[in-house]
C-alpha cells in the first residue's frame, strides 16, 4: 500500500508540474505610463478587440498607469514602479544625465510633425499678451516639470531672454484642467492638448500664442523607454507587444472602425464621443508612426537644441540609447 501511495503521489506531482510549467507561466505585466489620450494610446489598449491584440494575456498584459508628465514618469521608472515610461526629449536625456540609468528608447509613441496637428500654448484674448516678451511676470502652466511641454516652454522663453524663476513663474496643472485654469485667470498661459485646444479654437475668448513646433521644430514628442536589462530579459514578450501595437495603430486609424473608436474614447475619458468625431486618429490628430518607430536623428536634434539653450545640463548620444531592433523584428513578422 505504501508503494502504491508513493506512486500516486509521484503521478500527481508530474500532473501538477505539467499544469504549472512554462506553458502555464503568467504573462509579463507591463506597467506603461501615459499622461493624455488619444495622444497616448496606452489607456485605450485594454478596450481594443483581442483579435487585434493577439498576444495580450498570453505573453504579456499592459497595465496603463496615469502619470501627469514625462518627468514624473522618469521617477517612476527609476524606482521600478513602471516598466515602460513615456519619455519626452527632456526626460529621456535626464534619465541618462541625472538619473544615471541605462535606458533604451524602443518604440515611437507620438511626434509633432507635418501635416498633423501641433499642440500649443494659449492665452486669454483680453490678457494683453501679444508676444512672448509679454509673458514677463506672468504665470505659465505645464503638465509637469521635466516634461516635453516644460522643455518647449522654457526653450521658447529663453529664446526671448526670459528665465524661469526670474522673469516668469511655472505652475503644474493637469492637462484636463488647463483650459479651466486659463479661463478663470489662475494662469496666464496654458498648454492645450486635443480636444481642449478645439474648444479654445472655437471660443473668441482664447488665442494661441505659439506651438511646440514653434519652439523646437518637428520633434519626437514621446518615445517609450525602459531599462536595458529589462528589455534584454523580456525581449520576446516585448516584441509580441510591439507587433500587437502596430496592428492596433492600423485598427485605430481605419475609418470603418471610427464609431467603435469614438465609443472607446468616450468610455476611457468620460468625455462625449462626439467630442472626438472627425479628428481623432486622422491627420487632424497627433502624428503616430504606422510602424511604431521613431527617428533617432530628430530626437538627437531635439535634445541638442535643449542643451544649447541651457534647458538641460548636457546632451547625450541618442544612438547609444535607442534600440529599434525590437520594432524591426515585429515588422518582419507583419511583412512590413
Amino acid at each position: 500500500m505504501k508503494r502504491i501511495a508513493i506512486a500516486i503521489a509521484a503521478l500527481a506531482a508530474v500532473l501538477v508540474l505539467g499544469m504549472t510549467g512554462p506553458a502555464a507561466a503568467e504573462p509579463l505585466k507591463l506597467r506603461v505610463s501615459w499622461s493624455t489620450t488619444p495622444s497616448h494610446i496606452t489607456p485605450l489598449l485594454p478596450e481594443i478587440p483581442k483579435e487585434v491584440y493577439r498576444h495580450w494575456g498570453k505573453s504579456y498584459v499592459i497595465e496603463p498607469q496615469f502619470i501627469r508628465g514625462s518627468g514624473p514618469m522618469l521617477t517612476a521608472l527609476a524606482a521600478d514602479e513602471s516598466e515602460i515610461a513615456g519619455f519626452g526629449y527632456q526626460s529621456f536625456a535626464l534619465a541618462v544625465i541625472n538619473a544615471k540609468l541605462d535606458v533604451r528608447g524602443f518604440v515611437g509613441m507620438f511626434a509633432s510633425k507635418e501635416p498633423n496637428a501641433d499642440n500649443g500654448f494659449w492665452v486669454r484674448a483680453d490678457s494683453g499678451i501679444q508676444k512672448i516678451e509679454d509673458l514677463k511676470g506672468k504665470r505659465t502652466a505645464v503638465n509637469a516639470r521635466g516634461s516635453g511641454v516644460d522643455a518647449s516652454l522654457r526653450k521658447m522663453l529663453r529664446d526671448h531672454r526670459l528665465e524661469d524663476g526670474r522673469d516668469y513663474q511655472i505652475v503644474e496643472v493637469a492637462f484636463s484642467n488647463m483650459l479651466a485654469n486659463l479661463d478663470q485667470g489662475k494662469v496666464d498661459l496654458a498648454f492645450l492638448t486635443l480636444p481642449f485646444s478645439l474648444k479654445a479654437e472655437a471660443n473668441p475668448k482664447f488665442r494661441q500664442l505659439f506651438t511646440m513646433r514653434d519652439a523646437l521644430g518637428p520633434n519626437e514628442t514621446v518615445v517609450w523607454g525602459a531599462k536595458a536589462g529589462f528589455i534584454a530579459r523580456n525581449r520576446a514578450a516585448l516584441v509580441d507587444m510591439i507587433e500587437d501595437n502596430i496592428r492596433a495603430r492600423a485598427w485605430l486609424s481605419d475609418p470603418k472602425n471610427h464609431e467603435t473608436v469614438l465609443n472607446i474614447l468616450a468610455k476611457v475619458t468620460k468625455i462625449p464621443a462626439e467630442t472626438y468625431r472627425g479628428w481623432a486618429f486622422t491627420e487632424k490628430d497627433t502624428y503616430r508612426s504606422k510602424d511604431a518607430t521613431f527617428d533617432p536623428t530628430l530626437l538627437q536634434k531635439n535634445i541638442d537644441d535643449l542643451h544649447k539653450e541651457g534647458v538641460i545640463p548636457a546632451t547625450i548620444e541618442v544612438a547609444k540609447y535607442a534600440d529599434l531592433s525590437l520594432v524591426e523584428e515585429a515588422k518582419k513578422r507583419l511583412g512590413m
